[in-house]
């Protein structure tokens, strides 16, 4: 079992044993903000079905409620109760400062609501959220005629002014570091008088899928968006309809929990798994494959097969993986090459280096300061084989940096996590949950 230290340190527990464990997840953190979002912007009211009650959400929420929505709870659930939301009123007020916390989706989300809420928004967040790029979406909104007083340039604190004279329907960008910029515009784009055309214009895009998303649940609400071609993206203007929706498990959360059948042996299952998705998440299983992972489906749930697991003799191989459209589960899978015998690579991943935390950085020191051998690249990881030791993971309030101490802690005794606390951010359950796994009975 884990165990919360005098320090505040969290020990990872330790198991050697194989697993025969089957959960279940609270809802996906990208989706509940996005039909927040959406709710929030609709013609009538909304039902949120399973939504995911974390930090991030919960700052969504405040701000949407600072902004004029309504938005209350109805019938309980295992993980929380449903959302019910009255959209924003016409005359909606200008509040104090919204705050964003650490969220990206609040921070990439809620300032292009500027558009069409009349007079000033001011923005702001917790420490690392004034690290995290904002340029983007500032370059977008003074396009299209909002004015932007920002305090650092490209950077949280800001305030963005409306003052009517918003104009035109295209912007060109470079949404480079993160594919939140272009989500957060077209969640708006069918309240602006022509829509919206969005057109990319730098290098590269990562995690296309959450694009996906976006582009998924406006249609879910009767917008017309879709990409007219590589890079670029169009929304028509028209009614965002008021829905009931039933808010997937997040599936990126099961990342480190299927993962840990690789190291234990035996096998881990999610329940209430989609038959399709658009997540990135729903790539874990494939993903694990290249581990050596079986993968088995049943409707409604998906298991990952670890066979002997490394407890039980096995050897990770090595391997050289393009996650440029899946990197939030970057963390965890380089936590799981770490414990392999041979060397890996990671690449597509350079964007990691503005989110929650620069996680190239944290992941390399991680790793080194449990004695293992790994460095950055311009656009990723590698890392080389070593022996693990028992140390401290520092989570730099990152909760995927704090799974990822837990699942290396499965394999390693006496793995401390600094701050698994930061969970919360996405998983609040996640230290109950991690615990009902080590305690599973062996397979």
């Amino acid at each position: 079992m884990s165990k919360t230290l005098g320090d505040g340190t969290w020990r990872a527990g330790y198991r050697s044993a194989p697993l025969h464990h089957q959960l279940s997840l609270p809802g996906s953190k990208s989706l509940t903000n996005r039909e927040l979002v959406l709710s929030a912007l609709a013609t009538g009211p909304s039902i949120l079905r399973s939504p995911l009650h974390a930090r991030d959400t919960h700052l969504m929420v405040e701000a949407l409620r600072a902004l004029g929505a309504t938005i209350t709870e109805g019938n309980p659930g295992p993980f929380g109760p449903d959302l019910h939301i009255t959209p924003i009123p016409e005359n909606c007020p200008n509040p104090p400062t919204l705050d964003c916390g650490l969220a990206g989706t609040v921070m990439r989300f809620v300032p292009p609501l500027s558009l069409v809420i009349p007079g000033s928004l001011s923005f702001d967040g917790d420490a690392g959220a004034r690290l995290r790029p904002m340029a983007t979406t500032l370059d977008a909104l003074g396009q299209l005629g909002v004015e932007v007083d920002a305090t650092l340039d490209g950077f949280l604190p800001f305030t963005l002014t409306n003052t009517g004279a918003i104009h035109g329907r295209v912007v060109s960008i470079d949404a480079s570091a993160s594919s939140q910029f272009v989500s957060g515009l077209l969640l708006v784009g069918a309240r602006l008088p022509g829509g919206l055309r969005i057109e990319h214009q730098g290098d590269s895009l990562p995690s296309l899928p959450h694009i996906d998303m976006t582009l998924h649940c406006l249609r879910g609400r009767g917008v017309a968006a879709e990409m007219v071609s590589p890079g670029i993206w169009e929304v028509a203007a028209g009614a965002i309809a008021g829905v009931e929706v039933a808010i997937e498990p997040d599936l990126s959360n099961a990342a480190p929990f299927l993962s840990a059948a690789l190291i234990t042996g035996g096998s881990v299952s999610i329940s209430g798994w989609p038959e399709t998705t658009t997540q990135v998440g729903g790539l874990v299983p494939e993903l694990l494959e290249n581990w050596g992972a079986s993968i088995t489906r049943a409707p409604g749930v998906v298991t990952v097969e670890g066979g002997d697991g490394i407890a039980g003799g096995r050897e990770l191989p090595g391997v050289d993986l393009d996650l440029s459209h899946a990197g939030e589960l970057a963390p965890t899978l380089v936590a799981l090459a770490a414990l392999s015998p041979a060397s890996s690579q990671f690449r597509g991943i350079g964007h990691l280096r503005g989110h929650e935390t620069d996680r190239l950085k944290a992941l390399v020191s991680n790793i080194k300061a449990l004695w293992g051998s790994a460095s950055e690249t311009s656009d990723g990881i590698v890392v080389a084989p070593a022996e693990l030791h028992p140390g401290l993971w520092k989570a730099f309030d990152d909760h995927r940096m704090a799974t990822s101490g837990a699942l290396l802690g499965l394999a390693i005794p006496g793995v401390e996590v600094d701050d698994i606390a930061c969970t919360s951010k996405t998983l609040p359950e996640f230290p109950a949950l991690w615990d009902e796994l080590l305690s599973s009975p062996e397979r």
